[in-house]
C-alpha cells in the first residue's frame, strides 16, 4: 500500500466522520445516518479506500437529487478486516450511533456481525463478502455481490475449455471461502475433464511463499487458482513469479485491487467478478461512471465500487418510498419495503433480490494487462 493511499484514506475517513458528526447533531429530525464497517487501516485497508469511492458518491448523488427529505450521512468504523473488530465496530454503530443500516465486508467480519444486525432488526448490506454461506445468515442479511460459489462454477467451465488448461493447483487461504473453492474445484473439475492435482493451504497471515511456489511448481499444473486476500494477494504473485513459476494465474473477485493493477508479475493474471456493463445507457449507470472518472483521474471504476454505490442507493431509495409513506426508517420498515419492491435500477442495470437476499447476474473474466484490467469474456449466471 503506497503512503499517498493511506493518507488518501484517513483523509476520506476523517472528512466523512465530520460530516457524519455533524449532520448527527443537526435539529432536522429528518437527516438520516447509515453505517459502514469497512477496513481502513490493517493489510486490507486498501479496500476501504475502493469501498469509500463508491459510498461517498452515491451520498452525494443522493444528497444532489434530494432522493430523502433532509441531507443523508454514513459513519464510517474501522473493522480493520478482522471479526474481533468488525464486533466492536458494529455494536457502536447500532447501540450508540442507532444506524437503521450497515455497509459492511469480509467474509470473517460479516458472519461474526449478522447476529448483531439480526438481533437489531438492522439490515446488514454486503458489498464484498463472498462465502456461499452466507447467503444462511437470515433476512437482516443482504448481499450485492454473487457468492463465489458461482463465480468458481462459471470460470472452470472457461478455463478449461477456452482456455485448454487441465492440471489446477490451488493455493487457499484455509478459511470458509478457500474452503468453498477447493470443494467447487473438487466436484466440478473430473466433469470437465480437467484435475485439481494439488491443493495447498496457507494461515491467512502468511507472507513468505518461496516453499509454495516450490510446491506450485513440482506439480506441474497448467494453472495456479489464489484464492486469497488483500497485500497477501500480492506477495504470493510477486513470489510466485521471483521463484520461476510461469503458468496462468487466475482468481476470484478479490483480486479487483489497484496494486494487482499495475503490478508487472500479475500481467496476464485472469480473474472473475460480477458482470458491469460501464457502457449501459442508463443514467444511474453512466452517471455514476462519469462522476467516478472526474473524481479519480480519469480511471474507470471496479465492481466494489459500484456494488457498494448500490447499497447506499438501495437504502435512499427505500427510505424515499418509506418517506412517501409517512413511515419511520427502520430496520424492519426497510426490510418490508424491499420485499415489496424486488427490483431496482441500479449501476449495471435492474437489481432484482432473491428470497434469501442474494442476488443472481452473470459473471465475467477479467485480464491484467500491467496497466489496467479488460474485460475478455462474460460467462452466463449459474
Amino acid at each position: 500500500m503506497t503512503v499517498f493511499a493511506t493518507s488518501l484514506r484517513k483523509a476520506a475517513f476523517a472528512a466523512a466522520c465530520a460530516l457524519s458528526f455533524g449532520l448527527a447533531g443537526a435539529a432536522d429530525a429528518q437527516n438520516l445516518q447509515i453505517g459502514a464497517n469497512f477496513p481502513l487501516s490493517g493489510p486490507n485497508g486498501s479496500y476501504g479506500d475502493i469501498f469509500m469511492s463508491g459510498t461517498n458518491l452515491a451520498v452525494e448523488h443522493a444528497n444532489a437529487d434530494k432522493m430523502i427529505n433532509g441531507k443523508l450521512s454514513i459513519t464510517y468504523e474501522d473493522s480493520q478486516g478482522t471479526p474481533q473488530r468488525g464486533v466492536i465496530s458494529m455494536n457502536k454503530l447500532v447501540n450508540v450511533d442507532k444506524v437503521p443500516y450497515v455497509l459492511s465486508s469480509f467474509t470473517g467480519v460479516l458472519k461474526a456481525t449478522a447476529p448483531i444486525g439480526a438481533r437489531t432488526k438492522t439490515p446488514i448490506l454486503n458489498g464484498s463478502g463472498i462465502a456461499p454461506d452466507l447467503a444462511d445468515l437470515g433476512s437482516y442479511f443482504w448481499s450485492v455481490i454473487p457468492l463465489v460459489n458461482f463465480e468458481v462454477q462459471a470460470m472452470l467451465p472457461y478455463l478449461v475449455k477456452e482456455r485448454k488448461l487441465k492440471r489446477f493447483v490451488l493455493v487457499y487461504v484455509d478459511e470458509t471461502v478457500g474452503q468453498a473453492v477447493r470443494k467447487q474445484m473438487e466436484t466440478s473439475l473430473p466433469g470437465l475433464g480437467a484435475e485439481l492435482v494439488e491443493a495447498i493451504s496457507i494461515p491467512a497471515t502468511q507472507q513468505q511463499f518461496s516453499s509454495i511456489a516450490a510446491k506450485a511448481r513440482e506439480a506441474k499444473p497448467d494453472v495456479i487458482y489464489i484464492a486469497s486476500w488483500g497485500a497477501q494477494q500480492v506477495q504470493i504473485v510477486k513470489q510466485m513469479r521471483d521463484n520461476g513459476v510461469q503458468q496462468q494465474l487466475a482468481s476470484f473477485s478479490a483480486f479487483a485491487m489497484p496494486e494487482l493493477e499495475v503490478l508487472p508479475e500479475a500481467k496476464g493474471t485472469l480473474y472473475t467478478t460480477q458482470s458491469v456493463n460501464w457502457a449501459a445507457k442508463d443514467p444511474v449507470t453512466q452517471r455514476y461512471v462519469q462522476d467516478f472518472k472526474t473524481k479519480n483521474g480519469g480511471k474507470m471504476p471496479t465492481v466494489y465500487s459500484a456494488n457498494f454505490y448500490n447499497a447506499v442507493r438501495l437504502f435512499a431509495l427505500l427510505a424515499h418510498d418509506l418517506q412517501k409513506k409517512g413511515k419511520p426508517v427502520t430496520g424492519e420498515n426497510l426490510l418490508a419495503q424491499r420485499d415489496e419492491t424486488k427490483a431496482f435500477d441500479m449501476v449495471g442495470g435492474r437489481m432484482e433480490f432473491q428470497a434469501n437476499g442474494t442476488v443472481a447476474m452473470p459473471i465475467q473474466v477479467n485480464e491484467y494487462d500491467g496497466k489496467t484490467s479488460k474485460m475478455i469474456q462474460v460467462l452466463p449466471a449459474h
